[in-house]
């Protein structure tokens, strides 16, 4: 990794201590800087100057209703066309079945994606809100990737604000951040030529935030991108929540290539999983959260990035299919316990937050 110029070290240690934004030139510097720990702990600072030694969960579960997919990304191991193997459609009695796991908790979250099916009408989508929100009407439903909220505005013939607006009426809580990918063209072009592009995910999760709905922003990382590129990708981020501050967390997302067409690509180390939150807690001076993904990132990794800048361990996580489709081997869903006692042996004290990061305990 290349050593910082003269002086910039302790430019950027001067900036964080006094909280300014920090530029695209120092978050490349910091991508490529040697000394991790010391990354690590400009990330610390800022997360225990906001947050002390809480660490935040949810109880959660997701439903990914279908992996058939019109569409044949590079890095997704989950689509599947009508004609092949392992494909699946859930019908809506299994659904409410599996969410049956969360009956009894207190403000639980539902995080629902799936792949761009080929038969269901736009219909469906909030018929399945409205009957999660029937029988579960405690529940935050965190549904729906921007590439499947403009694929619903197609099947329906109508603008993405209308069906934001629409699905808001059905249930809609949030929006998850998946589809980001890496916001530059090259990415797109090389990955996911098929599926919208960076202005267009910039664009969709802006109209949410116009609404008043509020989203996630993610970045999958480990791939082909570069570290200008995943700076371009956070300054892109950072710039879209100096509008309108609708983004809710930052979660970066470690690629695995098992079962993909790049699956002759390594898996990212932990060093490359807590820089990245690292990274994103410095650049991202206008997001309130930074959450380790454990599914993806593993659960030790996970512990370790709450003192690399993550002040939140996204929560039990229950029926993940997704990540663990590329070959994950972490756990498909935690108990409640088990999640807080993690936590308290990685010397953070577990708190409890809902689908919009309010408190619960």
């Amino acid at each position: 990794m290349a050593t910082m110029v003269t002086g910039q070290r302790e430019q950027i240690e001067s900036k964080v201590q006094q909280g300014l934004r920090l530029s695209s030139e120092e978050g490349l510097a910091l991508y490529q800087e040697p000394d991790l720990e010391w990354v690590g702990s400009l990330a610390n600072l800022v997360r225990e100057r906001r947050y002390g030694k809480r660490t935040t969960y949810i109880v959660n579960m997701h439903l990914n209703y279908s992996n058939l997919c019109t569409l044949s990304c590079m890095f997704c191991a989950f689509a599947r066309k009508r004609d092949q193997p392992g494909g699946y459609e859930m019908s809506l009695q299994e659904m409410l079945e599996r969410v049956s796991i969360l009956k009894d908790a207190r403000e639980p979250e539902i995080h629902i994606v799936g792949g761009l099916h080929p038969d269901y009408p736009y219909e469906y989508y909030p018929k399945l809100l409205a009957l999660l929100r029937q029988t579960y009407p405690t529940a935050h439903l965190k549904a729906f990737t921007a590439v499947e909220i403009d694929y619903f505005a197609l099947l329906a013939g109508r603008s993405v604000d209308w069906v934001l607006q629409d699905l808001r009426e059905h249930g809609l809580g949030s929006l998850p951040g998946g589809g980001a990918e890496v916001l530059t063209d090259r990415i797109h072009q090389k990955l996911y030529r098929d599926k919208m592009g960076p202005d267009r995910w910039l664009e969709i999760h802006g109209i949410a935030h116009r609404l008043g709905i509020r989203t996630s922003a993610t970045m999958l990382y480990g791939h082909i991108e570069t570290d200008e590129e995943r700076v371009e990708h956070l300054v892109k981020l950072r710039q879209l929540q100096d509008q309108h501050a609708g983004f809710l967390a930052y979660i970066p997302l470690r690629f695995h290539p098992d079962n993909t067409p790049l699956k002759k690509l390594p898996l990212r180390s932990g060093d490359e999983v807590v820089r990245q939150v690292a990274l994103g807690r410095l650049m991202l001076d206008n997001f309130d959260h930074v959450k380790a993904y454990w599914i993806m990132s593993g659960l030790e990794n996970a512990r370790r990035a709450q003192f690399f800048g993550a002040d939140d361990f996204d929560g039990t996580v229950v029926d993940e299919r997704i990540t663990h489709m590329a070959g994950c081997d972490t756990p498909v869903g935690m108990t409640e316990e088990s999640l807080q006692q993690m936590i308290r042996e990685s010397g953070r004290d577990p708190v409890r937050r809902n689908g919009l990061y309010e408190i619960l305990n």
